[in-house]
């Protein structure tokens, strides 16, 4: 029978980057994931799945030895951020501002996974169990027993990075609240005109917000939020006739633009009730989903890695047993209440812009211009969405 510290059951970017930061703390680490990550090749198409990576999430896998490949494969660097409703009250938010070259990187998924992989099968402390499918779990006072489909292996502990229907939360019966938005979104990724810009925006309507996201070349990744039947209308369409809907529907800044793929998926918010329970730990989707408008999920998932690497190193460097349950405890009170914060806030600004008042609506606007008005607000703020 197989012993570990640590079990990490899923290897997407937030279990990678997990099984990653504790294997540097010398713990022996196993992964489950049913499959390998595609291989990169430059004549790739574009992935639809992206992420903003903050300044952060980019120290992190600095830190993984996995930003350097991304790099040399393709990323997309912003230094603005623009945010408006109506002109008048357009925001922007510039790297210079906080004393940074750029605010963050827009980076395809599958991308930051495959780097990730390369790095966990280069370390002598990781096992990869590939492909592999977690069938039941068992704890005892002492260590978690795994059935999986090919045997059994044991860990002091075990970390469920599984998504947002984690079937490890299922297996220890951790509960959650949420509920599934009234809209959708499309992806759309798309040749621009224009070439390459160094900003990302977002405009919002009451339908919803629409987003464009920099890529590599003359290339973007756009987003359309609406009511899920406006989603599904949309997405029906020809890429010649989408085409067209975005260009009476985007600003006119986008310019002309050629579509190479789509696809459109709907918006939920989850959040567990409980990070922790007895060794078993919770973190990114499998802990929490956030609504996606200010591309934070994540980038609260690497989060969820930093502080879970430091309550184990800190507890190792006291002397401290640290896989006993109130040692791992300290994660969820580190970050349960932040990801709840930042759920509420994301929450709060989607009822905001969707509210048909005139009056909510003059409130959101004059909020906007009062934040341009009061850099040390807006400078603030910008700074801790960045991780700075």
């Amino acid at each position: 029978m197989n012993q570990f510290d640590c079990v990490v059951v899923g290897g997407g970017m937030v279990g990678a980057a997990s099984a990653l930061s504790l294997a540097e703390l010398g713990l022996s680490v196993a992964i489950i994931e049913k499959s390998v990550p595609e291989n990169f090749s430059p004549e790739q198409a574009f992935d639809l799945r992206v992420s903003a990576i903050s300044l952060a999430s980019e120290q992190l896998l600095k830190q993984l030895s996995a930003w350097q490949q991304l790099q040399e494969w393709r990323v997309c660097p912003y230094k603005r951020l623009g945010v408006w409703e109506i002109e008048r009250s357009y925001t922007e938010f510039n790297a210079k501002d906080i004393e940074q070259t750029h605010l963050g990187h827009i980076v395809e998924n599958r991308l930051i996974q495959l780097s990730l992989w390369q790095q966990m099968q280069q370390h002598s402390n990781i096992t990869l169990l590939c492909p592999e499918t977690l069938i039941k779990l068992e704890q005892s006072p002492t260590d978690v027993e795994l059935t999986l489909s090919s045997g059994t292996i044991k860990a002091k502990v075990v970390i469920g990075a599984d998504g947002p229907n984690s079937y490890v939360r299922k297996l220890v019966n951790i509960g959650t609240t949420g509920w599934d938005y009234a809209q959708s979104a499309l992806l759309i990724n798309v040749e621009t005109e224009k070439p390459q810009q160094d900003i990302t925006w977002q405009q919002f309507f009451q339908t919803g917000p629409i987003a464009m996201l920099p890529m590599s070349g003359n290339c973007a990744s756009l987003v359309w939020y609406h009511n899920k039947d406006e989603i599904k209308r949309l997405s029906a369409l020809s890429h010649d006739n989408l085409a067209q809907e975005i260009m009476q529907h985007f600003p006119s800044c986008l310019g002309k633009i050629a579509i190479t793929n789509k696809a459109s998926f709907p918006l939920t918010r989850r959040h567990a009730n409980q990070y922790q329970k007895g060794r078993v730990l919770l973190i990114g989707d499998a802990a929490h989903t956030i609504n996606p408008m200010a591309g934070q999920g994540v980038n609260l998932g690497f989060k969820d890695v930093k502080a879970l690497q430091h309550v184990i190193a800190k507890a190792i460097g006291n002397g401290e047993l640290w896989h006993q349950p109130e040692i791992l405890s300290r994660y969820q009170q580190k970050r349960r209440t932040d990801n709840l914060l930042m759920m509420t806030t994301m929450d709060a600004l989607y009822l905001s812009f969707g509210h048909v008042s005139p009056l909510v609506k003059l409130a959101r606007n004059a909020g906007l211009m009062m934040v341009n008005k009061v850099p040390n607000l807006k400078n603030k703020a910008l700074a801790y969405a960045c991780g700075v």
